[in-house]
Formats: C-alpha cells, structure tokens, sequence
C-alpha cells in the first residue's frame, strides 16, 4: 500500500523501468495551447480588436466572460459525454469545432460575430478540456505524472509568453485577425495528431443528469453575469443602465444572490442522487474532504488574480500609455514567463514541502509582487522594479496553480479523471471570468472616483467638463482627451489641465487595482492554510480498489 507522504510508484528504479513516450503530452499540450491562445489573443489585441470593431476597450473583457461562462457551465457535461463517447472522439470533435469558431473569429465585423465565436468556442472548450486530465492519467504515472500536470497547468502562461510575443507583433504590423487565422491552421495539426492518441474505452452505462446541467449552467451564468454587470448596473443601488431595479436595488447583486442559491440546489440535487444511487453529474468525491475544497477555493482565487493581473497590464500599457501591443507583450513576458516556468520546475518542491507550505508561500509572494508593482509602476515599465514585481508574482501564481492541480488529481482515484478535469475546468473559468470582471469593474470604479475628486478641485468650467469623454467613465487615451476638449471653447491651459487630470486619475487606478488584488492574494491565506500537509502523489492502482490509502493521509492530517 503507498505510504501518505511518498508518490506511489516513485523509486528511481521503477520509473525509469516504466518511463512513457511524451508523444500523447505534446498532443495534449498542442490541444491547450489552442484553446488557451484564444483568450489570450484578446486581452493582447485590446487596442486593436477596439478600433477595428468599433467597440469599447471593456468589449474584450465580455467576449472573455462569454467564453469562460460557457466552458464553466457545461465542462461537467463534457466530462460525462467524453465517458459515453470516449475521451479521444470526444477531443477530436472539440479540435474541429474550437477551430471552425476560430474562423468566425478571424472574420468577425463587429462585437456580435466577436462574442459568437467566443461562445461556440467556449461550448467546443468545455467538451475537451476534462480530456485532457483523462489522457495524462492514461498514459502516465508517479514523477512523469505529476511533471505531466504541472506542464499541463502552466500552458494558459506559456500560452500568453508565446501570444504576447506573436499575437502583439501581427496586431501591430498586420491584423489581429491574423492570430485567430493561425489558430485555424493550428487546429488542423493538432486533429491530424490526435489519431496518434490511444482510444479510451467508453463507459456506456454513464447517465446524464439532466436536473443537474441545467441547474450547474443556470447558477454559473448568473454569478458571472452578476459580477460583470456590477460596474454597469451599479454594485447596490441600480444605475440608469440597469435593465430592471427591484425597491431601487441594482439586479447584478441580485443575479449573484440568485446564482449562490441555484449552486447550493445543484449540490443538494447531487446528494440526492447519489443516495437514492443515481449518477450524479459531478462525482461528490472530489469535493469531499476539507482539503480539496479548500484546493477548489485556492483555485478560484489563484485564477481570478492571474486574470486581473493579466487585464490590467494590457489596459495600462494599451490604453493609458497608448503604446503598440508589441510593447504590452513585451512588459508582460517576464510575468508570463515566470508563471509557466514555475509551473513546470515546482513539481521538485513536492518532496521537500506540503501542499499547505507551498500554497501559503505562494499567496505571499503574490502580494509582495503585487505591491512592489504597485508602488513602481509608472509611465515607463522597462524600470528593474517593476519587472521584479512581476517575476515575483509570476513564480508565485504557477507554483500555486501546478500545485492546486496536483492536489485534485492526487486526492481522487483515476477512475474519476474526468470528474476532476471538470471540476479544474469550472474553477478555472470562472475564475478567469471573475477575475476580468474584478479587474475591469475595479478599475473602472476607481477610475470614476478619481476624476470626480480631481474635476471637483479643478478650475474646469462644468461647460467643459461635459465635453471630456468620461460621460461614460471608461479608460480613454491622453489624445482623444486632448481631441475632445480641444474641439470645444477650451483654452489651450484648460486642455492641458484635462489631459493631466485624465493621466493622473488612470495611474492611480491602476495602483490602487493592483494594491486590492495584492490584498485579496492576502486572505488567500486562509483557505491556503488548510491544504493538506501530505506530499501531493499518484495513488496507485491499489488505491483505487481499496481506498485506505486516502483515509490514512486525511487522518494523518488532522492528526
């Protein structure tokens, strides 16, 4: 029986005896990227997407939200039609879809077609992505399992280091559109390599739960609908923009309210099933302990800030500074590269450190990144501190990801890979959705804070303030200031005066966004300090027939 604190399997002798072919990895990998590419095009493409759609800069952040709603809401039907279909067709069907979406993309004319792609590829996303974990448990085991996962969580950062160097070059020499076209082609290599994957045997005697799709989709959608709308529609008192206000209470808190309500029937729903022994649509056995819903909550977290970091950067560089996004691929490399690289060679932490050490560890080091960029960022971000900032933050959110991942996977018996593939893939898509909305609506209250307090001690005559584009506030660049107020009566000082108020309430926006997300990566400490202690391992075949083995860690943890 393995032992809780040692990966079954690990000698040195027997992993090298039963070492596997990476092939099914790169395949695998090659699959993420092109999912994980699409998203990443967008906050990278901001400026350009922009102009071209003649949408506002926030456009990009709700064909985001869409795709994460998507994959977030129906990844747990996905997980069960890869049982009935088998994971390989499953991922083969998805590859062809995703692609397809991506030529939607490439041609869209307006932010309609652009969130339609987004939503066709988020369905297409949510069939594929529990393949993935699926796949990696199949084909590989103890150390080569575990390096395979944590290469798998840190593909999203690879991901980006590759886009913000590629996409920012097309979007600034040629096209955006040219990016999403590549993906086209990327698909039909991936489809053409999947035939090389080794079929997983199908499960036909798997039922869908129907009540549960519908009430896990209808939650989901309304607590990322919710959050999104929070700026929008006001965060407690409904705004004029709101569609419907209840006693003068804005409907996004409401939505949320709504959504946390519909979660708690899915899990009740789910219990029932499971004790009148019907197959419910996500194995409760991944969520049972303490630990691993403390791992889901880490996820969470640890998503939304890489999200909200990942926004911000992009919308500074873009937007407040009016810069290329080749130069905002450039200023976000050495986060996006420290975060994929951190997510591979942590894994050689495991024997040294528990999961709760690392994941405490890990949070810090967000926050202390986070506010080292915070109190360096400027007009210039080639400076050495705010690179430091962000390599801090970087190692500190792909430790944490690999690890949260590794925690899942160890926790449950393979038999239930799919289940925690969509449980991965729920958490981190709402995640990446919550964290763009946190982001955009943060910002962008802060930002509206910030010129009412500045306009209020200025010497604009309210004439003029009328004629600055912050009817609705939004982060606009010094030039269409400088061009909306100069077309009006405004003296030359009065344009002057508008453009530095302008420039002085974006910065400290951005600074006080990255000082709450530094505090939120704080409390993160709490659900971080009840991981588990023991080293994150493979259970063994054993295991998964007699499940001792996983009792004897979680005693030992509460020991």
């Amino acid at each position: 029986m393995t032992t809780p604190d040692r990966p079954a399997g690990s000698t040195m002798g027997d992993e090298r005896a039963a070492r596997a072919p990476w092939l099914p990895l790169v395949i695998i990998v090659l699959a993420q990227l092109q999912m994980a590419i699409n998203i990443s095009v967008l906050p990278v493409s901001l400026g350009p997407i922009s102009a071209d759609l003649n949408a506002p800069a926030t456009a990009t952040a709700t064909a985001l939200l869409l795709y994460s709603l998507f994959v977030a809401a129906f990844v747990m039907l996905g997980a069960k039609v890869g049982k009935i279909v088998g994971e390989r067709r499953v991922l083969q069907a998805s590859i062809v879809v995703h692609g397809a979406s991506m030529g939607l993309m490439a041609s869209s004319t307006n932010a309609t077609m652009m969130n339609t792609a987004q939503v066709i590829a988020g369905v297409a996303a949510a069939a594929g992505v529990p393949t993935f974990v699926v796949l990696i448990a199949a084909n590989y085991h103890g150390r080569q399992q575990e390096t395979a996962l944590g290469v798998l969580a840190g593909m999203p950062a690879v991901a980006s280091a590759v886009t913000f160097l590629i996409a920012g070059f097309l979007a600034t020499v040629l096209s955006w559109r040219y990016s999403y076209g590549l993906l086209v082609v990327l698909s039909v290599v991936v489809l053409v390599l999947s035939f090389r994957l080794t079929p997983i045997p199908r499960q036909p005697n798997i039922r869908i739960d129907a009540v549960g799709v519908l009430l896990s989709a209808a939650a989901i959608a309304l607590i990322l609908f919710g959050f999104n709308n929070l700026q929008t529609w006001g965060p407690l008192l409904a705004e004029d923009e709101a569609p419907f206000s209840l006693l003068r209470v804005s409907p996004a808190p409401l939505l949320i309210l709504a959504g946390v309500l519909l979660g708690q029937a899915f899990f009740a729903w789910s219990r029932r099933r499971v004790a009148t022994g019907e197959q419910p649509l996500l194995a409760l056995e991944v969520m049972e302990s303490r630990e691993e819903k403390s791992a889901v909550i880490a996820f969470l977290v640890a998503g939304s800030l890489g999200l909200a970091v990942g926004f911000l950067i992009p919308l500074y560089v873009q937007i407040v500074q009016d810069r290329t996004p080749l130069f905002s691929a450039v200023a976000i490399l050495p986060y996006t590269a420290a975060i994929a690289l951190a997510g591979v060679l942590s894994v050689r932490l495991y024997d040294r450190a528990s999961p709760r050490r690392l994941g405490i560890a890990s949070f810090i080091l967000i926050a202390i990144g986070l506010v080292v960029v915070a109190f360096t960022i400027g007009h210039d971000w080639s400076t050495v501190t705010v690179i430091l900032g962000l390599l801090i933050v970087g190692i500190g959110e792909g430790t944490l990801l690999t690890l949260l991942f590794n925690v899942l996977v160890s926790a449950s018996p393979k038999r239930l890979a799919g289940d925690v593939g969509a449980l991965r893939g729920v958490a981190n898509n709402v995640s990446n959705a919550l964290g763009a909305a946190l982001a955009s609506v943060v910002a962008v209250g802060l930002l509206g804070m910030f010129l009412a307090l500045a306009f209020d001690r200025s010497d604009l005559p309210p004439e003029l303030r009328a004629g600055v584009p912050f009817g609705v506030v939004d982060f606009v660049t010094d030039n269409e200031v400088r061009d909306t107020v100069g077309a009006t009566s405004a003296t030359p000082a009065q344009v002057a005066e508008a453009v530095a108020i302008n420039a002085d309430a974006r910065l400290r926006a951005i600074r006080a966004s990255f000082l709450i997300v530094g505090a939120i990566s704080v409390l993160a400490i709490f659900p971080a300090a009840r991981l588990p202690k023991y080293v994150p391992a493979e259970l063994s075949a054993e295991d998964i027939v007699n499940e001792d083995a996983r009792d004897q860690r979680r005693r030992k943890d509460h020991e």
